[in-house]
């Protein structure tokens, strides 16, 4: 299993509103994600905006391709897009850290 990390950056002045949409995360994007691979994913949001997401999936390459063709993510990107600074979809600025440390 893939464990995953990964930073984005929320516009500060919209953090508010994100945790707001995630507190109620629609139901078929939960199980597009499961089906996808996307296990213990979790997101952590500091008041400044930072956006750190942590996974484990058996492919990630393989999750991300599989929640790209559904119907529902392409809903929750666009829906979702005036939340990030970065000009490019949050789905492809997911870019893995390197992992230096575990302890199992």
């Amino acid at each position: 299993m893939q464990r995953v990390c990964f930073l984005l950056k929320v516009r500060a002045d919209r953090t508010a509103e994100y945790r707001e949409r995630h507190a109620e995360v629609w139901p078929d994007m939960l199980e597009a994600l499961s089906e996808a691979g996307w296990h213990n994913y979790s997101l952590f949001l500091r008041e400044d905006g930072l956006l750190v997401g942590y996974l484990e999936t058996e492919d990630f390459h393989a999750a991300r391709e599989a929640m790209a063709a559904t119907e529902v993510n392409a809903r929750w990107q666009r829906d979702m897009a005036a939340f990030f600074e970065q000009p490019e979809a949050a789905d492809e600025a997911m870019l893995p850290l390197t992992e230096v440390f575990h302890l199992a």
